[in-house]
C-alpha cells in the first residue's frame, strides 16, 4: 500500500475510534419470564438510549437519576404494556401495576417488573415483543424459568418476534397435543404429492388386508425417518429430499402399469422403501415450526398422529371410491388404474423437473 492511502486509511480509523461514545451502543435488552402457578413474573432490562429515544429525553443518563426515574413512571408503563404481550393458553394477560423502575448505571439500563394473574397453571404461554422498532439492529435475550430453574433461551428481534413456550407440565403436555395434531392434520390434507403417493399406492386395490399392510408400511416408514430428522440425527438437505418424493410418485405409477402387465405386486416395499423419504419431508415442515425442545418427544408424537389421522381419513374415502367404481365395472376398474397410473406419473415427473430445475418457482 503506497504512503498517502496509508495515511488515509489511518486517519480514518482515527475518526471511527473518535466517534462520540454516546452513540448507539450495542443493542439488547433482555426479558425475564418466571412461571409460577398463580402468576407469570415478568422482569425487563433496557438500555437508557433506547428507552430515551422513544421517550424523547436527552441525555439518556438523566434516567439514571431518582427524579426523572419518579416523573417518567407512567410513560414507562404505557411503553411497555405496548411493547410487551403475555398469553397464557391463547388468552392475553394483564399485567398489575409495574413496581417502580430501578436503576442500573454500571449497565446504563433500567429494570422494570411486572406479574400476571392467571386463575390456573397455563399449558403454553405466548411472549410477543418487538422492544424497540426504531432499531432494526436490535435483539432481546428472553429466559424463561419454570420452577425457579431456567429452562429456555431464545433470541427475539424484527423477524422473530413471538416465542410459544409448553410448560412441562400436565398442562403443557395437553398444549402440545392441542398444537401439532391439528397441525399434522392440515399438513398431510396440504400435501399433493404425499396424498398423490398413496393414490397411487391404492390404484390397484386389493383386499382389506393387502391395503392394510400397504398404508401401514409407509406408516411405520416415515414415522422412523421423521423422528430422525426431527431429532437431528440424520438431517438430509431439503434440495435432495423433494425431487426424491416426486420421483417416488413416478416410480408407484410406473410399478402398477408392470404390475396390470402381469408383473408382481410390491406395493408394500414400495410403500416401506419411499415411506423413510417421505418422512424426510414431513420433518421439515416440523423443523419450521419451531419446535419446543422440552417437549419434542410430545412434540414428534403429536404431529405423527395428526399425520396418521388425516392420511388414515383420506385412504378410507380414495379406497371407498375405487371400491365402488370397480362394483359397478371390472373395465372401468382396470382403465382407472391404467388412466390414474399415467397422470400419476405425469404428476411426478412435473413436480421432479420443477424442484431440480427451478426450486422456489415454477416451470
Amino acid at each position: 500500500m503506497n504512503t498517502p492511502r496509508r495515511i488515509l486509511l489511518t486517519l480514518a480509523l482515527l475518526g471511527v475510534a473518535c466517534l462520540p461514545v454516546d452513540a448507539h451502543p450495542v443493542p439488547f435488552s433482555y426479558i425475564d419470564v418466571r412461571l409460577h402457578p398463580a402468576a407469570i413474573e415478568l422482569t425487563i432490562v433496557a438500555h437508557t438510549f433506547d428507552l430515551a429515544n422513544d421517550l424523547k429525553i436527552q441525555p439518556p443518563d438523566r434516567l439514571l437519576v431518582p427524579d426523572t426515574l419518579a416523573t417518567q413512571r407512567s410513560a414507562f408503563e404505557k411503553l411497555l404494556e405496548g411493547r410487551v404481550k403475555i398469553a397464557a393458553d391463547g388468552e392475553v394477560l394483564h399485567s398489575s401495576p409495574w413496581s417502580p423502575p430501578e436503576a442500573l448505571p454500571d449497565r446504563q439500563s433500567l429494570r422494570f417488573r411486572a406479574s400476571y394473574a392467571q386463575n390456573r397453571p397455563a399449558g403454553r404461554i405466548d411472549v410477543v415483543t418487538q422492544m424497540f422498532p426504531y432499531d432494526p439492529q436490535h435483539r432481546t435475550f428472553l429466559n424463561v424459568y419454570e420452577n425457579g430453574a431456567l429452562t429456555t433461551q431464545v433470541i427475539l428481534d424484527k423477524d422473530r418476534t413471538a416465542f410459544e413456550y409448553f410448560a412441562g407440565t400436565r398442562q403443557g403436555t395437553w398444549a402440545v397435543l392441542q398444537r401439532f395434531v391439528p397441525a399434522g392434520i392440515h399438513h398431510i390434507l396440504i400435501g399433493p404429492d404425499h396424498l398423490l403417493f398413496l393414490v397411487g399406492l391404492l390404484l390397484l386395490g386389493g383386499t382389506p388386508r393387502q391395503l392394510l399392510l400397504v398404508v401401514t408400511a409407509f406408516t411405520i416408514a416415515h414415522s422412523v425417518t421423521l423422528s430422525l430428522a426431527a431429532l437431528g440425527v440424520v438431517i438430509p438437505p431439503a434440495n435432495a429430499v423433494e425431487p426424491a418424493i416426486a420421483l417416488s410418485i413416478v416410480y408407484v405409477g410406473a410399478d402398477n402399469l408392470l404390475v396390470s402387465a402381469g408383473g408382481r405386486d410390491t406395493r408394500a416395499w414400495i410403500a416401506f422403501a419411499f415411506g423413510l423419504i417421505h418422512g424426510f419431508g414431513f420433518a421439515n415442515v416440523l423443523r419450521d415450526m419451531d419446535l419446543p425442545s422440552r417437549a419434542l418427544g410430545w412434540t414428534l408424537f403429536a404431529f405423527n398422529v395428526g399425520v396418521e389421522i388425516g392420511q388414515l381419513v383420506f385412504v378410507v374415502l380414495i379406497a371407498a371410491l375405487f371400491v365402488w367404481i370397480r362394483s359397478r365395472s371390472e373395465a372401468a376398474g382396470r382403465r382407472l388404474a391404467f388412466a390414474g397410473s399415467i397422470m400419476v406419473m405425469l404428476a411426478g415427473a412435473f413436480w421432479f423437473v420443477e424442484r431440480v430445475f427451478f426450486p422456489g418457482g415454477s416451470v
